[in-house]
């Protein structure tokens, strides 16, 4: 259900799903496929896990569907922290693009949360969303968040106001959102929804019109189901966008 990459050292690789376990693999340098055993399997939430994602190579935070996110020492496999306080499944949480002692979460219980790393407290709690929220996503910058929700809406919440800020929506569009994920700059919020296609929203535009739809002859043919940009410090960053969906493939937008 979830997989991340460690970006720092790019040694580690983690996934999670239905077994509730989040389990880690170190990259050999010489072989460009995983090894067939995980080095460490990190065992505590009673759910599946729904995102993992790296803070550095020796910690990892994960959120599941026990409503819990969870911090790892990832050489000892040792729970450090647990952040109780959403009342449903947590199905996404994103790290401070800024701030690597704050992340946020998004819940079942349509509510996100920011938590504060260095004291396992929840610093805020954003409403609005009527449904889900199936994916969180850091604004570049830090300083707000985006989400998207099975009540067909992406919306963007700031940090320093603890408010929402724009709401993304069309009557034409009536599915729910499986993923979201901003540009290099946030200016362009993309979204993937469950009718297959991509849309591709201006953060500081109209927030009934898409000015992009990633979808017909050349886009999925089921629901789109992940998506993410190359963010890094590379020349090449921000320059592609990468979509999965249930029709098994992977896509490249450029």
């Amino acid at each position: 259900m979830t997989c991340a990459f460690e970006q720092t050292d790019g040694r580690m690789v983690a996934c999670g799903g239905l077994d509730n376990l989040c389990s880690i693999y170190t990259l050999d340098s010489q072989s460009p496929t995983l090894p067939s055993r995980a080095t460490r399997e990190l065992s505590a939430h009673d759910g599946y896990l729904s995102c993992c994602r790296f803070i550095d190579p020796s910690k990892i935070l994960t959120s599941s569907g026990d409503s819990t996110c969870m911090l790892w020492d990832v050489e000892s496999g040792v729970n450090i922290s647990t952040f109780k306080g959403h009342e449903s499944d947590t199905m996404s949480l994103a790290l401070s693009s800024s701030d690597k002692n704050m992340f946020v979460s998004g819940s079942c219980d349509a509510t996100a949360k920011a938590w504060d790393i260095r004291t396992g407290t929840c610093t805020h709690t954003f409403t609005g969303h009527e449904s889900d929220i199936n994916s969180i996503s850091s604004f570049p910058g830090g300083n707000a968040f985006g989400t998207g929700s099975d009540d067909s809406t992406c919306r963007i919440f700031d940090l320093r106001s603890y408010g929402e800020i724009a709401s993304f929506a069309n009557d034409k569009i009536t599915c729910g959102i499986t993923s979201v994920d901003f540009s290099k700059s946030g200016r362009f919020f993309f979204a993937g929804y469950d009718n297959f296609a991509c849309q591709v929203w201006d953060s500081l535009g109209k927030p009934e019109a898409p000015i992009l739809s990633l979808s017909g002859s050349s886009g999925h043919e089921n629901r789109v189901s992940c998506l993410g940009v190359n963010h890094g410090t590379g020349a090449s960053a921000g320059t592609a966008l990468c979509t999965g969906s249930w029709d098994t493939f992977l896509k490249v937008w450029a």
